[in-house]
């Protein structure tokens, strides 16, 4: 989630919180079947990104790409493994909206790709080209939050203070895809864990949240992901995406 500039400067503070809690469940519905990191037997394209530490220090993860074939195949590796960038708070199982972690679990990814540039062609998505007017809610009171909204151009909504003006940002909102984190049910209010999670263009330092890569990296993912195929980004820590839960081994 990037924040507006003003809020950038904002500290993130990390108590030792004991390893038990931080991997309790959250109300994200981020999991499938129960469990955090859950697969869904549908889904036949996987994204992991993974880092050895919860440590907000280290923000850089592997990247990794994977499919197969059906539920009981076994997981092939597309790409080589790529570095990210994730959030300001590395990663985080509990976290509140305006920290700046990426949150841990397995996500769906949404059907459309948005994006300031021209359309780079080769998508199985929808494409939408950002314009004056788009924004993503992140206001935690509002009625659209955590919502692709449009406005029209020259209009101040009332949730603009807390929310990305997502046209004016060319750098990193090149293209964007929306990780479906606090969705089914949002929710916001003063426990909203938070809103924004994109997978996006690299930011040269840490995201606010979401997962950055550089753009040829980006593009190549984005004209790889495919609804037909179901695809979820599972986030974690090394040992939490190689746990004991996975169906299948990953090569």
């Amino acid at each position: 989630m990037r924040r507006l500039r003003a809020l950038a400067g904002l500290a993130v503070v990390l108590s030792s919180v004991p390893l038990s809690v931080l991997l309790a469940p959250d109300r994200s519905a981020a999991s499938v079947s129960g469990s955090r990191f859950a697969i869904a037997s549908s889904a036949r394209q996987l994204i992991v990104v993974s880092s050895p530490t919860f440590d907000p220090a280290d923000y850089l993860a592997s990247f990794r790409s994977y499919r197969r074939a059906g539920p009981a195949a076994p997981w092939v590796q597309v790409y080589p493994t790529w570095q990210a960038e994730t959030g300001r708070g590395h990663l985080l199982s509990r976290r509140r909206e305006g920290d700046g972690a990426t949150p841990v679990g397995v996500f769906s990814i949404g059907p459309t790709v948005y994006g300031n540039y021209a359309d780079p062609g080769g998508l199985h998505e929808r494409y939408h080209r950002l314009v004056c007017g788009d924004w993503w809610d992140e206001d935690r009171y509002s009625s659209q939050y955590n919502r692709f909204v449009h406005v029209p151009c020259g209009t101040t909504p009332a949730f603009a203070s807390s929310s990305e003006a997502l046209w004016t940002d060319y750098s990193v909102y090149g293209y964007l895809a929306v990780i479906d984190f606090n969705v089914d049910p949002t929710v916001a209010g003063a426990d909203a864990p938070g809103s924004g999670i994109f997978l996006h263009v690299w930011e040269n330092g840490p995201t606010h949240g979401c997962v950055a890569l550089p753009l040829p990296d980006l593009v190549k993912v984005l004209r790889w992901l495919d609804p037909a195929d179901h695809p979820v980004i599972e986030i974690g820590t090394t040992a939490e995406v190689n746990g004991a839960g996975r169906p299948q081994a990953l090569t």
